[in-house]
Formats: C-alpha cells, sequence, structure tokens
C-alpha cells in the first residue's frame, strides 16, 4: 500500500469522463471528492482569464466549424514553436462564450466526447466560484492548484499577466489564504512576480521531462538551463526558497530505462524534500496510451492497463500531490 495519503488533484477537473475544463468536469470531480482542482488560464482579446489548455482551441471547441470565425484561423509561434488554429487572444469573452467545449481526445474517450458541444468556456472566475460553493456545500476546504499558461508570449502581447491573475484572485476572496491556493506555471519567473502582489498561498514550479523553460531561453538563449537540469541537487538548491514546491512529469520519477521499462523511484523526490520543497507530480491516467509500457495491457490504446502498478512506483516515491484524470480512481489508490 502507499506509504503517503498525497493530495489528490483533478487534473483540468474530471477529463476521463467530461470534456475537460467545462463545468461538468469540474462539477463531477468536486463531487468525487478531490482535494483540489487544477484550472489553467489563457487571455481573451479584451483580458479576461479564460480557463483552457492551451490559448490554441481547434481541439477542445467547436470554433473550427463556426463560419463566422473562419477568417480567425492563423499561425502563431508560441514558445519556440509555431501552431495553426485559432486562439483565444483573438477572440473577445463574448464570443468565446459563443463557442462549446469538445473532448480533447475522442478516440481515447468516447464517453466523455458524448457530451460534446453541450458546454461554453467557463472564465477563472467561474471555477473559483464553483470550488467555493463547494467546500462549503461539503463542510470542507477544497483548493484550487491555478496554471498560468505561456506567461511570457502573453506578456509579449502586451499583458499584465501576473497583474490580471493577481486582481482575479483579489476580486474572488482568493487571495488571502481563506482556501488552499497553489499557483503554478513552467516559468519561474511569474510566480515571482505574482507573489509580489502579496497573494498568499504556494508556489510550485513545473517541470519537464525535456526541455528549457521559455521564459529563461528569452532572456538567456542557448545558455538557459534545461528542465533537467533544474531538477538535479544544483538546480533545487537555486529553486529552494524561491519557490515552494516543484512539479514535475511522472517520467522524472519512473526513470524508463532506453526500453521504456521503469526503473524508478527515483532520487528527484527525496532530493526536493530535503530542501524543504514539496512535489506533486502529473499525470496519473489509467489508459495504455498513457502507461510506460510494461504496465499496458493489451493493444487498445484506450484500454486500461495495470495503472495501479505504476502509480505505486509513484506513491513509494512519497510524492505530496498528483494530478489525475480519473480522480475516483485516483482517490481509491493514494487513499
Amino acid at each position: 500500500m502507499p506509504r503517503r495519503r498525497p493530495l489528490v488533484i483533478g487534473h483540468r477537473g474530471a477529463p476521463g469522463y467530461r470534456p475537460e475544463h467545462t463545468r461538468s468536469s469540474y462539477d463531477l470531480a468536486l463531487a468525487l471528492g478531490v482535494d483540489a482542482v487544477e484550472p489553467d488560464v489563457v487571455f481573451s482579446r479584451d483580458g479576461v482569464l479564460v480557463v483552457r489548455h492551451e490559448n490554441e482551441i481547434s481541439t477542445t471547441t467547436d470554433v473550427a466549424t463556426r463560419p463566422e470565425f473562419a477568417d480567425r484561423r492563423t499561425t502563431k509561434t508560441v514558445d519556440g514553436t509555431a501552431h495553426e488554429g485559432w486562439f483565444t487572444e483573438d477572440f473577445t469573452w463574448d464570443e468565446l462564450q459563443t463557442l462549446r467545449c469538445r473532448e480533447r481526445l475522442p478516440a481515447l474517450r468516447p464517453g466523455s466526447a458524448s457530451f460534446d458541444d453541450t458546454q461554453p468556456p467557463l472564465r477563472l472566475a467561474d471555477v473559483l466560484a464553483l470550488v467555493r460553493a463547494a467546500s462549503l456545500d461539503q463542510g470542507r476546504e477544497i483548493g484550487v492548484v491555478l496554471e498560468i499558461k505561456h506567461a511570457t508570449a502573453f506578456g509579449a502581447l502586451g499583458f499584465d499577466v501576473a497583474g490580471a491573475i493577481a486582481a482575479e484572485l483579489r476580486a474572488a476572496d482568493w487571495a488571502d489564504g481563506a482556501l488552499p491556493l497553489v499557483i503554478e506555471s513552467f516559468e519561474s519567473t511569474v510566480l515571482t512576480q505574482v507573489r509580489a502582489h502579496g497573494i498568499r498561498g504556494s508556489y510550485v514550479y513545473l517541470l519537464e521531462a525535456s526541455g528549457r523553460p521559455y521564459d529563461l531561453v528569452a532572456e538567456r538563449g542557448h545558455r538557459a538551463p534545461t528542465y533537467a537540469e533544474q531538477a538535479a541537487p544544483a538546480g533545487l538548491d537555486a529553486l529552494a526558497g524561491a519557490v515552494d514546491g516543484i512539479s514535475v512529469d511522472k517520467r522524472m520519477i519512473l526513470a524508463p530505462d532506453r526500453l521504456g521499462r521503469a526503473t524508478g523511484p527515483s532520487r528527484v523526490v527525496d532530493d526536493a524534500h530535503s530542501r524543504g520543497l514539496r512535489v506533486f507530480t502529473w499525470t496519473c491516467r489509467p489508459e495504455n496510451a498513457f502507461l510506460t509500457p510494461q504496465f499496458r495491457s493489451g493493444r487498445d490504446k484506450a484500454a486500461f492497463g495495470d495503472y495501479a502498478a505504476e502509480w505505486q512506483i509513484i506513491a513509494d516515491a512519497g510524492v505530496d500531490g498528483v494530478f489525475a484524470d480519473h480522480p475516483d480512481l485516483a482517490l481509491a489508490f493514494f487513499r
């Protein structure tokens, strides 16, 4: 059995069952008993904080089917990578409200896709209100893990990213620590900026298994550290005191070898804990498509494999929180 009881965080709600970041996805996660939910935030053209995993929305809404928005299709470079589609910053919030959300992975999650085209996008303010209401209704503290997306890119477009987030949290009475708040990003610069606004919460730095943080690439070019370097002991020394924790790609814990076999748990959790840093990991998913090869069952990518065996390695690492697409399965295992 797991030797710790990590927080179970509804990753974009409960997207194993409902389209991510929709009202029904969050409602289900909260009803299932998660400790927190995780909204990702991007900007509309008129500065509204919109809850979407990416600012490119062709795979998570019906925008591609809407003839009135056909001329908004474009190609943009976001964090150094070209993307083609429709982008939230090219729409006002009133326009975004006319769209309807869709399952991002319909082939893997047809049950979730059956809820397509029934729900509009949400704002951060909507999710904050939902979680506060659920906390009151259920008589327990439920947290929000707020992920700031593409802060450098939005800043370059003229948005005051940290200021807007701080203002929204204050307006919703989420700025003073009354309910559990975690603010996270793959860019440490914006975490420092939000903290400077006096927002009370925990600040968690997201670390990919590969690549470099774009804020530091924009500042230093090829001299920017890699995420792997920041997760090494010397990198963690620099993060201690600057952030409250890290949130790592599960591969950094599973440590797969060249054949894809897990060799973990790695030392990253113990190394971070020894420096006073909390450690979350993402994402606990049961489908074969997302599991380390040795834990897959059969060839159907949508079928559930031996996810418990993979999750046991994560539990044995002693993490403080896990992000899950199927909150009921994660609660049953980690509790």
